[in-house]
């Protein structure tokens, strides 16, 4: 088995019914930034860290919607999201989907 990031986000703008490519998206471990990337053409982050094992603790992903809406010529509601979540298995792997739509989000713990 290929050895994968721990935390890894997707995001899907609901509204439109694609992927959201383009959005800038921050992790943070506590005050640390730990690393920055934007989502591809599938929406998703999957190298915002190298495989291995993660330190145990709360993580907070921000993504920057209000840009994103910007050039995807939508209004938006939102111009940040932040997730914060907890992760407490240092070995796991961590996937952090954000449902993105003009006036609403919501995320949940993926696999």
């Amino acid at each position: 088995m290929t050895a994968r990031c721990p935390i890894t986000t997707h995001v899907l703008d609901t509204a439109r019914g694609v992927p959201a490519a383009g959005v800038k998206v921050t992790l943070r471990h506590g005050d640390k930034l730990l690393a920055a990337g934007v989502t591809n053409a599938d929406g998703r982050i999957t190298d915002l860290l190298p495989p291995g094992p993660i330190e145990p603790g709360e993580y907070t992903l921000d993504f920057d919607t209000g840009d994103y809406a910007k050039t995807s010529g939508h209004a938006s509601f939102f111009p940040r999201v932040s997730i914060h979540f907890i992760l407490d298995k240092p070995d796991a792997h961590y996937h952090v989907p954000l449902l993105l739509s003009p006036y609403g989000y919501s995320t949940y713990r993926g696999s």
